[in-house]
């Protein structure tokens, strides 16, 4: 009978409905005979009537087991299920979502955090004022700054976010473009999720598109001469006009130049390295007027001598030795309890530390330095030493600043003065000045002969303005590292992406099988960042969008694109309006990338812990029931 019932339940839709409709009955009458059997428990009725209840009940759960179709994850009302308080418990602990449901809200948060900085891209762009955690205005336009801020829940926003704290680690410009088109990206791609095309297959026209993209940039790209200053300017400048500094002319590209190329090494093969993150120093101090910023070829620290009226202010072409050891005598690690027996221990105790400082002193001193940097403390004593001898000394300096006095000098950071060595004697500094600016003394190591590291100096009216322009500075320092690291230029304006999904769209005719529709979907998405051009310009969208269209219809004009400024279809070749080929790049494989990623997640499973009742066992996922089950999706042949 068992095969038989095997064989019904693996039979045609139609038997298998009829299975389905019979097990929900039994499922009832096992229900119903469980409950009689509570009753006789508590009526009290004799064991034999009670085993007879608790037998039918079971066998009852049995039968509806066996007709169960088995493509239906159906719950059952089944015996241990029904008399387990603890059961709803368990079932509730995790949340859980899945199928198309997750797909639509991972495309709607994706579209939320693009629209939220939509309006910031471009030289027309518009400004965000956020209120930071702290009460403090942020007033920026720059993609990564306004996200930072954002308090977000939603785990697919957050991994949006995440995407343009990537691209400015990786490049510092494009973290705007790089939000805006993974969420078209996935904005196109909901309308293949509403056909039932499976993610994988989106993905990988996606993954296409990708590589088809970045070889029709390599055919764009036109190389630079770095050494051209005027050449450099232009494309810092081009990549920055669309940051709030752009109204104060060259003056951040001039900085971000000057910058770059001062701390530039060279690693072999042509290829040059450059360190912003530890060599490339930006002090901001308010006041002045901002054309008063200029990068200094040196360090500038927010560091007074320590005895500032017996030790100099002003040294030409000092001596410098740098160190990373206490000049003062050795403390105990923790409470330290010296018992002395006679008076004269006493003295002669202070005298062993007074002759260790003097013999540290002398070590240094053998070397005649002009000036001695610790990043430790210096003793009174020690001062004393140093001053009598015509030395200034700095002390409590950080190891980031010391290593940059390093760099720039050409001293060497010793750790105990009995090793020192003239080698280790920093010569390269052609001045140190200590200058008070405002309330506070700053000591300038200037004019240093090959310096690799450097301080830019920040003027400015007000906090608010200054914090904005160092984020503005750090984008055009990277935009000038990335060509200097790799010296190739393309259109800007949205001439690139405009060339990109012409060209997809030539390529689309030749794929064949449903993988067709996603790869000319991506060509579309490419569209989104000059139609945003155009919008934030305030000029008819749609007549210049196809204007831009037919002038890149046939793969021509590969640089026409949008002037941001006036929204007219111009020349970016003519214009000076030019993008990094490393920024488009990764902006273009951070967002196909991302947007794939989030079109693959097809389950979210939020464990939310709550209060179980005792001796309860550990907590099960909710299982789906037939109306969750996703219809069928299309695979490719």
């Amino acid at each position: 009978m068992l095969s038989d019932l095997d064989s019904f339940t693996a039979s045609p839709p139609l038997y298998r409905d009829l299975g389905f409709y019979f097990s929900f009955i039994i499922d009832i009458c096992s229900f119903r005979a469980f409950v009689m059997l509570e009753e006789m428990l508590e009526s009290g009725a004799s064991s034999e009537v009670v085993s007879s209840a608790a037998g039918l009940g079971y066998c009852f759960g049995k039968i509806s087991e066996i007709f169960k179709p088995r493509n239906h994850a159906l719950v059952s009302f089944s015996s241990h299920e029904s008399l387990n308080p603890c059961y709803k418990c368990a079932e509730d602990s995790l949340k859980r979502e899945s199928g198309a449901k997750v797909h639509h809200a991972n495309i709607q948060a994706s579209k939320a955090v693009a629209d939220i900085i939509r309006t910031t891209l471009g030289p027309r762009s518009m400004l965000k004022m956020l209120l930071d955690a702290s009460g403090g205005i942020v007033v920026t336009n720059d993609g990564n700054a306004i996200l930072r801020e954002l308090d977000i829940a939603h785990p697919a926003a957050k991994s949006m976010i995440e995407l343009s704290r990537t691209q400015d680690e990786e490049v510092g410009d494009g973290t705007t473009s790089v939000i805006i088109l993974a969420g078209e990206m996935l904005h196109v791609a909901e309308a293949f999720i509403d056909k039932n095309y499976h993610p994988t297959v989106i993905c990988r026209a996606y993954n296409k598109a990708l590589e088809d993209a970045i070889a029709a940039i390599d055919k764009i790209a036109i190389p630079i001469n770095v050494q051209d200053r005027g050449e450099m300017l232009g494309l810092v400048k081009s990549c920055i006009g669309t940051k709030f500094t752009s109204q104060f002319g060259d003056l951040i590209a001039d900085l971000a130049i000057d910058a770059t190329t001062t701390v530039g090494v060279d690693i072999g093969q042509g290829l040059r390295d450059v360190d912003i993150k530890n060599y490339i120093k930006v002090e901001k101090v308010p006041g002045a007027q901002l054309e008063d910023s200029r990068v200094l070829k040196g360090v500038m620290i927010n560091k007074d001598v320590v005895a500032p009226g017996k030790m100099r202010r002003k040294i030409v072409n000092p001596r410098i030795i740098l160190l990373d050891c206490p000049l003062e005598y050795k403390k105990g690690e923790n409470q330290t309890n010296a018992e002395l027996l006679k008076e004269e221990d006493w003295s002669l105790l202070l005298e062993l530390e007074e002759e260790y400082i003097k013999e540290l002193c002398e070590q240094i001193l053998k070397l005649k330095p002009d000036l001695v940097v610790t990043e430790k403390g210096l003793s009174d004593l020690a001062c004393h030493y140093l001053s009598k001898s015509g030395v200034s000394a700095i002390r409590r300096l950080r190891k980031t600043d010391n290593n940059r006095i390093a760099k720039a000098s050409g001293a060497v950071i010793v750790n105990r003065p009995d090793e020192l060595k003239e080698s280790d004697v920093g010569t390269g500094a052609g001045l140190f000045e200590v200058k008070k600016i405002g309330d506070e003394y700053f000591a300038f190591i200037v004019d240093c002969k090959e310096p690799k590291a450097c301080t830019v100096l920040l003027r400015g009216p007000s906090k608010d303005l200054l914090n904005e322009v160092e984020r503005n500075l750090q984008d055009a320092m990277s935009v000038a590292r990335n060509i200097i690291k790799n010296p190739k230029l393309v259109p800007g304006g949205g001439a690139t992406e405009m060339t990109v999904s012409a060209a997809l769209k030539q390529k689309s005719s030749s794929i064949e099988g449903i993988e067709k529709w996603p790869y000319e979907a991506a060509a579309i998405a490419f569209e989104s960042i000059p139609r945003t051009l155009a919008q934030n310009c305030g000029v008819n969208v749609i007549r210049t969008m196809t204007a831009l269209q037919g002038k890149h219809a046939n793969g021509e004009n590969a640089w026409i694109g949008i002037d941001g400024n006036t929204g007219a279809i111009a020349n970016m070749q003519e214009r000076k309006i030019w993008d990094a080929y490393n920024v488009k790049a990764q902006t273009f494989k951070t967002a196909i990338e991302a947007a794939c990623m989030l079109l693959r997640i097809d389950d979210i499973v939020s464990g939310i812990k709550k209060t179980q009742a005792p001796g309860a066992g550990p907590s099960k996922p909710k299982i789906e029931t037939e109306g969750d089950a996703d219809g069928e999706q299309i695979l490719p042949d």
